[in-house]
């Protein structure tokens, strides 16, 4: 059984298209994270998957029902947004059950439930008070407590981590992926953040421009990525694309061995080797302590290169270079990988 399945599902506004014909298919008790810059079509998808858009063309299943005409409302799907969405005047146990009231749901299985979410999220201290006396952190957990309350087989969450401090959302993101694994829930996480979606999903649906760029593990997308896309938008630090002529980096008297139809060679800048091999001039450094990120110059190209801090080298310096050549990554004409 799959938790959401698109059959070329697209969504347009006159002459806008926020995405194209889209098959996609997402799988039960995984977290699964929808990533891409803004305006690529991530939470107009989420918001497909929720019934808060109408598709304009394709069907939408959600554990195998077809809910492509389902209200909103009778999905059985949960979703936490951005801005949390709490009512200032309610308590956080009446923003917790708010929508358990609005369905009539008995009051002894309402207080049952009330229990086991504000036990599980530790907000059992905090019930009493309201929203604005709560830190962001503890606002993020009642918005998910109200979402885990619904009881469904599948949460939705829009970007809940963003309005946070850093350190916060590191925590957050730690706390979010033990309670989908202890719980076992499908959720379907957007973001613009690779780090969320590196260190949460099993699985990351990279969008761009309204299309699916690639669909991989975190592992797979970082190691394999299937376009020039999905190479540079994957990694702290934007892997290295240079243009190929004649055998060699473009620019440069610097051989490589490029399989048939690549124009493009791709090397993340962790995949290079201080100390050894052609030299180059050093154009600029970055230290951010651990690290030093170091551009050197290839040709008519820039090399990015991330080094342990401890180095120290001095702009229009000269360093040697070196990598393995099973570290490097081809793409055709078309950004495709070879």
């Amino acid at each position: 059984m799959t938790a959401v399945c698109f059959s070329s599902v697209s969504k347009s506004w006159d002459a806008a298209t926020a995405l194209h014909p889209t098959d996609l298919t997402l799988a039960t008790g995984e977290f699964s994270v929808l990533l891409g810059p803004s305006g690529c079509g991530k939470t107009t998808t989420l918001r497909l998957i929720a019934g808060l858009e109408s598709p304009t063309t394709g069907k939408i299943k959600i554990f195998d029902h077809d809910v492509t005409q389902v209200p909103s409302s009778q999905r059985g799907v949960s979703m936490v947004f951005q801005n949390y969405a709490l009512f200032p005047h309610l308590s956080v146990a009446e923003n917790i059950v708010f929508g358990l009231r609005v369905r009539r749901v008995p009051s002894t299985e309402l207080q049952s439930r009330l229990k086991k979410v504000l036990d599980l999220l530790s907000l059992t201290a905090y019930q009493e008070r309201k929203p604005g006396q709560l830190s962001g952190g503890q606002q993020q957990r009642v918005a998910l407590a109200r979402a885990l309350v619904a009881d469904s087989r599948l949460c939705l969450m829009d970007e809940p981590l963003s309005n946070l401090d850093a350190q916060l959302r590191q925590e957050m993101r730690h706390e979010l992926r033990a309670l989908q694994l202890k719980l076992g829930l499908s959720v379907v996480y957007v973001t613009h953040d690779q780090t969320e979606a590196m260190s949460m999903a099993d699985r990351v649906v990279l969008l761009n421009g309204g299309r699916v760029e690639q669909i991989a593990t975190p592992f797979e997308i970082y190691q394999r990525p299937g376009t020039l896309f999905a190479a540079q938008f994957i990694g702290s630090a934007r892997m290295n694309i240079l243009a190929l002529e004649q055998g060699r980096i473009a620019g440069s008297s610097v051989a490589v061995t490029p399989p048939a139809g690549a124009v493009r060679l791709g090397l993340r800048p962790e995949d290079i080797v201080l100390g050894s091999g052609p030299s180059f001039v050093v154009e600029k450094t970055e230290f951010t302590g651990a690290d030093l990120l170091l551009h050197a110059r290839v040709g008519s190209q820039m090399l990015a290169v991330r080094a342990q801090g401890k180095h120290a080298l001095a702009v229009q310096g000269e360093v040697q270079l070196s990598w393995n050549p099973l570290n490097l990554h081809w793409f055709d004409e078309h950004g495709r990988r070879i």
